[in-house]
Order: structure tokens, then C-alpha cells, then sequence
């Protein structure tokens, strides 16, 4: 519908003070879902719906469930639990109060939002369930905790029940809970299914929650179309990726804040020490860490700590214990000989908020058309333009085809452009990386990887008490710290000015990453891009700062034991 003949928020007969919210919240018009969605659900009909990441479906359930409830409360009744809204990640249940608490901040006396989907003890979050809030926010384990403690009671009172990104719900092993809580549900209530892709697990979801539901399947791409997010692929073998990626990070050629997405773990800690070796600084989000480090990554991701997260997809994720697969092509396993259950409320390419990405580079292409369009989701959000570039080697050649196949829209051009980059340009380049890729072995990787998870165990254990306490001290708790089990040779981290392609010579200047300039650029620059673009390096260290654990002499043992004396210092 054009823009003229779409259905208003005003022409929805929503409560006035409802209405306000949404002009604060900036919305001049419901986004395609907004405007199909929200005036079937204010007639009682169930939902199924198939919404990309940011298409604003939160709104498209969050709106009808606060208006019901602001109508129900124009006659007397009880105080009680009228909606319940599931979850699959803690970071979503987080997101979706915050817009709840939006979409009320002029009525929020009548509409009470409680999020659970938290950490806290049960006994903790019991006094907040015990005041009956009108909307619960859950995951389905932490939800059904509840139910079975009889901290909350649903069978006579629940009217709505939402099941947001319900693929994932399946994909993290939630299903069981699932089906146990819908016991403790009465036997009639309008319910909301949404998510991104339509699986047989969703199907079946569907049998189960929806009595006649209406299926929006929004017609529209599931990613933003090429005025705001452009898809780029350039095709190079295995030491290319690498080559390219040192050339894009540093010489600033992709600038703004980045994701890069690899098929493995493993993959993750070979790329961060190889860009260790040239000083480029990045985090790894990997599943073994604890929680509290993944979120403290992303919040400060978010705030502009860092300007690089490599990820890797957890495939595995649906059954943890299941045996470790192989990625395409690679014939290497996603996890080592006993490697560690990951923690199942955790995903990377989706449900967890990554704020102002201006890039996402798949350095291994992913494995599906929807691993694709997820790990591309996390660019280009709401409307802010964004760039994706996958590296393709032979072996993906035909993981490509599929994904443009699936993502050729009625005009036939190939939504991915090649990335014009002359590769010889940067043949000089190529013995420096084969140097560093030399010196990040197996054994460093393991090593690596194995340290990160202990330092960020010690971090998180004995440092949470201190933090409580001195909470602005947790901002300088950084996770892109050098781990180098490999040797760094101190001369690949300056590029010298003969090695820079001529085309970019004066453009780019790697050597002056002098701070003092750097504070004056207010607004960074995003996307690919060929101009000059420093980043900070915070490398003094101030004795005073509590900030991360270094055991340089100790061994992880002795620390634990308590009978090394560790010191703690601020990188």
C-alpha cells in the first residue's frame, strides 16, 4: 500500500493516551505489519505472522495487548495477569519490556509490565509476580518456574498469550517447556505467533496455540531492499579472506561498527589472533562464555567500545549434546573432542539487539538461506542504511546460488553485487599475512580459546561482587584485549607507506593512530568506504582501576585455589 492509502495508528481506535505514547515514540505511520496486524488483533483473531527482525513486529502485538487491557479496565475487575508474552533470549525479554514501558509511559498505572526472563532467584522475582502485573515477560523455562512455584497462576485469568520468534524458541530446545506450560493456561485465549521463518516446528506450534488464525505472510523481501541495505560478494579462497580482511580492517576500508561471521568457534579465535598480530582489536562472542560477559559484550558493542565482534553461528544449538557437526567444505569440527555444552538461551545471528551495525562480513558464507538473511538482518535495522560482503570460496559457490536464488525478488537482477576490489592490488600484502597466519597454530587457537573462557570465568566470578558495588567500573572491564598465545612481531602492526595501493595513497594513513585527532571526529563514518578513520588504542596501564585479571606468572589453578596473590589491573 502506498504511503497515502495506509491505515493510520489514529484511524485504529486506540486509546488516546496510547496514541501519545506512539507520537513520542516518533512512529508517524504502522510499518506494513503495524497496519495488518494490530486492527485484527483488537477484533480477537489469532495471529500467525511471518516478520523480519525489524519490521517492527514487536509494536504489531505489544499495541493491540495494551489496548485490550486499557479496555478491559473501563469496567471494575481484578487486578490480575491479563497477558503473557514468550521469549527466547533474556536480551529480547530486556527489549520488549523496554518498548512495553515505551508504549505505556502515559498510562502505566493501568498497564503493569514485569519482565522475568532475567537471571534472578525465583524467590527474588516473586514479590513483583505476587502484585499481579498485568503483562508478563518470560522465557518459557523461567515462565514455567514460576507456574510450577505457584508464583503465578494463569488458568482463569490469562486473555492474551504472544509467542515472539517462535523458530527460535524451537531451535533452542525450548519446546518442552513449552508444551508443559500450556497446561497451566485456560482453555481460551487469543494468541499471537511470531516469527521470522515458518519451520515445521512453527506449523505445529500453530495446530497447537491458534483456533482459525489469520497468516500474514507480509509479501516484501525478509531483508530491506538495496537503497538501504546493499549485499556485496567478492569470491576468494582461504589466505585471500585473510589477506582481504586485513586489508579491509586496516586500511580502514569498512568503516563504523562491524560483525563478522565465521562457521566455527575455533574460526573465531584463528581470526582474532591473526588480526592480533597486526594490532586490530576484536571480541569474540562465543557461547561457552558466561552470560554476564556475552551481555556486557554487546551492551558495550552498543555503546561504541568496540568497532569489531566476530561471531560464529551456533548451529548446534537445538541439542547441545548432539554430535559435532562439520562445516561446508571444511571438514572440521564446529566443536572440539569434549567440548563444552553451550548455554542454549544464545544466539548470535539473531534475537539478541545489536545497535547501529553499519557492516555485517561473512568471512564464511553461511550455510542457509535463513542463517543468511538473520546474520544480514543485523544490518540496515528500522531505517538505517546498512552493507553486507561475503567471502566465497569454491566450495560455497553453490551455497551462493541458493541464497540468490531465494533472494531474487520479481526483478531478475542478483541481489548480491560483486564487490569490485582488485586483488592484485594488495599482493603485497600477502607474505605479511602469510607470516601471521604461520603463527597462529591449532594449539595457539585452543590455547586462546581456552584462555578467554577462564579469564572471562574470573571475571565474572570474582569480580561480580566488586562490580555490584562499583558499578561504573564495570565500563572499563574491556573484552577485545590482546589474548596472543602466538608471537607478535612488533613491525607487522605499522603498515609502511610503499606497501598502500597507489589509488589510495594519501587517502589512507594506518601509521598516525595518534589519539589526540581521533577525539575531535564526532561522527563516524560507516560502510565501505576509502578516507581516513582512526580508532583509539587504550593500551596504558593505570594501577588504580579495578578492571580484568592477569595471572602472567600464575597458573589458572592457583588463582582458584586462592594461593597465588594475583594482582588486577586495568588494560
Amino acid at each position: 500500500a502506498m504511503a497515502a492509502e495506509r491505515l493510520q495508528f489514529h484511524e485504529m481506535g486506540l486509546d488516546d493516551r496510547l496514541l501519545k505514547a506512539v507520537a513520542d515514540l516518533g512512529w508517524s505511520q504502522p510499518t506494513l505489519i503495524q497496519e495488518k496486524a494490530i486492527p485484527l488483533a483488537l477484533e480477537g483473531k489469532d495471529l500467525l505472522a511471518r516478520a523480519r527482525t525489524g519490521s517492527g513486529k514487536t509494536a504489531a502485538y505489544a499495541v493491540p495487548v495494551v489496548q485490550r487491557i486499557l479496555a478491559s479496565k473501563q469496567s471494575v475487575r481484578e487486578q490480575d495477569v491479563r497477558a503473557l508474552i514468550l521469549v527466547p533470549t533474556k536480551e529480547l525479554g530486556h527489549q520488549v519490556q523496554a518498548m512495553m514501558r515505551q508504549l505505556t509511559a502515559f498510562c502505566s498505572r493501568d498497564v503493569r509490565v514485569a519482565d522475568i526472563s532475567g537471571k534472578a532467584d525465583l524467590s527474588a522475582q516473586r514479590p513483583i509476580l505476587m502484585e499481579k502485573p498485568d503483562v508478563v515477560v518470560g522465557t518459557p523455562s523461567r515462565v514455567l518456574a514460576h507456574l510450577n512455584a505457584q508464583n503465578l497462576v494463569l488458568h482463569s485469568s490469562l486473555e492474551m498469550l504472544v509467542v515472539d520468534e517462535a523458530d527460535l524458541l524451537f531451535s533452542f530446545g525450548f519446546e518442552a517447556d513449552l508444551k508443559n506450560l500450556l497446561c497451566h493456561l485456560p482453555k481460551i485465549y487469543q494468541s499471537f505467533l511470531m516469527s521470522a521463518t515458518l519451520t515445521e516446528d512453527v506449523q505445529a506450534l500453530k495446530e497447537l496455540l491458534l483456533h482459525n488464525p489469520v497468516i500474514l505472510k507480509l509479501q516484501g523481501s525478509q531483508l530491506p531492499d538495496s537503497s538501504q541495505l546493499q549485499q556485496y560478494s567478492i569470491k576468494c579462497e582461504e589466505e585471500d579472506k585473510f589477506l582481504l580482511i586485513y586489508t579491509l580492517l586496516k586500511l580502514r576500508l569498512v568503516q563504523g561498527k562491524t560483525l563478522v561471521f565465521v562457521a566455527a568457534v575455533d574460526r573465531c579465535y584463528r581470526l582474532k589472533l591473526f588480526l592480533e598480530q597486526f594490532g586490530i582489536p576484536a571480541c569474540v562472542l562465543n557461547s561457552e562464555l558466561p552470560v554476564q560477559s556475552r551481555c556486557h559484550i554487546i551492551t558495550q558493542f552498543n555503546q561504541g567500545f568496540y568497532d569489531y565482534i566476530i561471531a560464529s553461528d551456533e548451529h548446534s544449538l537445538a541439542d547441545p549434546t548432539a554430535a559435532p557437526q562439520t562445516t561446508a567444505g571444511k571438514g572440521k569440527k564446529t566443536m572440539e573432542r569434549g567440548g563444552k555444552a553451550k548455554d542454549k538461551e544464545y544466539g548470535v545471528s539473531r534475537g539478541v539487539d545489536f545497535q547501529n551495525v553499519a557492516n555485517v562480513i561473512n568471512f564464511d558464507f553461511p550455510t542457509t538461506v535463513e542463517s543468511y538473511i538473520h546474520r544480514v538482518g543485523r544490518t540496515a535495522r528500522a531505517d538505517n542504511p546498512g552493507t553486507a560482503l561475503s567471502f566465497i570460496s569454491h566450495t560455497e559457490l553453490a551455497l551462493l546460488s541458493e541464497v540468490e536464488e531465494a533472494l531474487t525478488g520479481d526483478n531478475s537482477d542478483s541481489v548480491l553485487k560483486p564487490y569490485e576490489f582488485k586483488m592484485e592490488e594488495i599482493e603485497g600484502f600477502r607474505y605479511r599475512c602469510r607470516d601471521a597466519m604461520r603463527s597462529v597454530t591449532k594449539q595457539a587457537v585452543r590455547e586462546a580459546r581456552l584462555k578467554e573462557v577462564k579469564q572471562e570465568l574470573l571475571n565474572s566470578e570474582k569480580l561480580k561482587t566488586y562490580f555490584d558495588d562499583n558499578p561504573r567500573d564495570l565500563q572499563l572491564l574491556r573484552h577485545d584485549k590482546d589474548l596472543h598465545p602466538a608471537v607478535v612481531k612488533p613491525h607487522l602492526k605499522n603498515v609502511p607507506e610503499y606497501l598502500i595501493p597507489e589509488m589510495l595513497r594519501g587517502v589512507v594513513n594506518p601509521l598516525s593512530s595518534r589519539r589526540r585527532r581521533k577525539r575531535k571526529e564526532k561522527t563516524k563514518p560507516q560502510g565501505l568506504v576509502k578516507t581516513s578513520f582512526k580508532v583509539r588504542l587504550g593500551s596504558d596501564r593505570q594501577k588504580d582501576t579495578v578492571c580484568g585479571i592477569y595471572s602472567d606468572k600464575q597458573t589458572f589453578e592457583d588463582i582458584i585455589m586462592g594461593s597465588g596473590n594475583y594482582f588486577v589491573d586495568c588494560l
